[in-house]
């Protein structure tokens, strides 16, 4: 694997997990539907400006922009609210992370079906791994006996199902290289706009756009917006384009031992036996999702 790569994949994994952070320190000063609604309005006008004085303003067609922003409503509009609403339900950073680093294993399962990729016997018990880790710490910490609890730790999945719906699609785009794919900008553009437009009315009907414009909140925000939205998303198109589709997944499975390392220096949040023990678990799925062997299934 090339320095370059391995630079691209560092960044991306402390950039986008800072996300989960950053929405804890968000939270309490909006809603879920309005926080990302802004986000991704100041998102949309900053890639606006952008394209406009780079004089690449243009409309490609209906077909090419509803595939683009589909799966920018996808990957940043389902995903940010199911996390945010996981947040909202006092689930931990740290587990929420844990639980959307399901994607590998339903991406690793459904290439084959949509982009023609095999994954090998390895990649395979990496994966089966990787899912095991996941449901020791998330299982330890349910109260099963608690409905809203068990509700709190089965909002991620949708995350995981819109994140993996996302990647398929965008890597069939690469592979094929077909038409519909679009220069890493307008794609920033059109997803972004997608993901305003589709939470405006939630924002507006349910949280009436309630917002406490104080420093914190807004320094979040910029955070979220520059770092997260702009900057961890151009590296994770980086390494679509760069890896197979199991590889770029299991990235994700990195994530929980940093995002909750971030709450604990943020918040003070607890990290108990089990989720070592099931990140032990992780990592060691990871590292078989990386191996390569000939033999496919």
């Amino acid at each position: 694997m090339r320095q370059t790569t391995i630079l691209i994949i560092i960044s991306f994994i402390l950039l986008w997990n800072s996300g989960f952070i950053g929405a804890e320190y968000g939270l309490p000063h909006t809603g879920p539907f309005t926080l990302v609604f802004w986000r991704y309005l100041g998102l949309s006008l900053l890639m606006a400006l952008y394209l406009f004085f780079r004089n690449k303003f243009k409309w490609y067609g209906f077909k090419v922009a509803f595939l683009n922003m589909f799966i920018g409503f996808l990957a940043h509009g389902v995903w940010l609210t199911c996390v945010l609403f996981a947040l909202d339900n006092n689930v931990p950073a740290g587990i929420v992370a844990l639980i959307v680093a399901l994607q590998p294993l339903t991406t690793g399962a459904s290439a084959y079906f949509v982009t023609g990729e095999t994954t090998n016997l390895y990649q395979w018990f990496g994966l089966i791994l990787g899912f095991i880790g996941v449901a020791l710490s998330v299982g330890y910490r349910i109260d099963f006996e608690d409905s809203s609890s068990i509700f709190g730790y089965f909002i991620p999945l949708g995350s995981v199902i819109a994140i993996t719906i996302a990647t398929l699609i965008q890597r069939k785009m690469e592979i094929n290289r077909e038409k519909e794919k679009l220069p890493l900008d307008q794609t920033i553009f059109y997803q972004s706009i997608a993901t305003a437009l589709a939470l405006a009315l939630p924002a507006i009907l349910v949280e009436d756009l309630k917002t406490d414009w104080v420093p914190e909140f807004n320094y979040t925000l910029l955070w979220l917006i520059l770092a997260v939205s702009l900057g961890a998303y151009i590296l994770m198109w980086q390494l679509i384009e760069r890896l197979d589709t199991t590889k770029v997944a299991s990235l994700f499975y990195l994530g929980p031992p940093i995002t909750m390392l971030m709450a604990w220096i943020a918040f003070g949040d607890k990290v108990k036996l089990m989720d070592i023990v099931g990140m032990g678990i992780v990592f060691i799925g990871v590292f078989l999702t990386q191996l390569k062997k000939d033999k496919r299934y």
